[in-house]
């Protein structure tokens, strides 16, 4: 696990008309502060990553498909500095993954079909001063290899 990287595993409240599942309240105290809700679809196979942020945590939430969400600590002086943290979400395992500052995230879409992400930020978003760090997908410093592996 990477330091400050949260993972909860959320609770399906069945019954016959279908499920009832909270994800994110006030009492869980994962958000330093709310700055923005927001939502993208990708197709499958599709890659994003990777990207960081100086100013904001993040908190992501699939509720639809599946993704293997790789994160990587870039943080100077983190106990995790340089450590890498794989975490499979979706309809499969739902989960709700923070992601601190300065820890470098993204994902692939697993399956055949689009996975939707929900995602929370401490931030909203400025166009004037985006606090987007990008790297590549296959950044060498990183050095993940997002291909499926058969086991």
């Amino acid at each position: 696990m990477i330091d400050g990287v949260v993972v909860k595993r959320l609770v399906r409240h069945p019954d016959d008309r279908g499920y009832f599942m909270e994800i994110l309240r006030d009492d869980d105290a994962l958000l330093r502060r709310f700055g923005q809700a927001s939502f993208s679809l990708s197709y499958p196979g599709v890659i994003k990553a990777f990207h960081y942020h100086e100013r904001q945590d993040d908190l992501w939430f699939f509720p639809r498909g599946n993704a293997q969400t790789v994160l990587h600590d870039l943080r100077p002086g983190s106990p995790t500095q340089g450590q890498t943290q794989v975490v499979y979400m979706g309809e499969e395992n739902p989960v709700l993954v923070l992601i601190p500052k300065g820890v470098a995230h993204g994902y692939r879409v697993l399956g055949n079909e689009p996975a939707a992400i929900v995602y929370f930020t401490t931030e909203s978003y400025n166009p004037k001063d985006p606090d987007e760090k990008r790297l590549a997908f296959d950044d060498p410093a990183i050095g993940f290899d997002w291909t499926t592996k058969a086991r």
